[in-house]
């Protein structure tokens, strides 16, 4: 669990720093939408 947890954070972190170089808050908006469906079909069919 600590070893998925580690993941996790990693992920977010690294997310937030892609984050920080994109300055349209549009495009930003699309790449999360994108996110949650994508985890949504990896994670929610199992």
């Amino acid at each position: 669990m600590k070893r998925m947890i580690g993941f996790i954070l990693f992920w977010i972190a690294v997310g937030m720093t892609i984050m920080l170089f994109i300055s349209s808050g549009l495009l930003a908006i699309l790449i999360i939408v994108v996110c949650f469906i994508l985890s949504y079909h990896l994670f929610g069919s199992c």
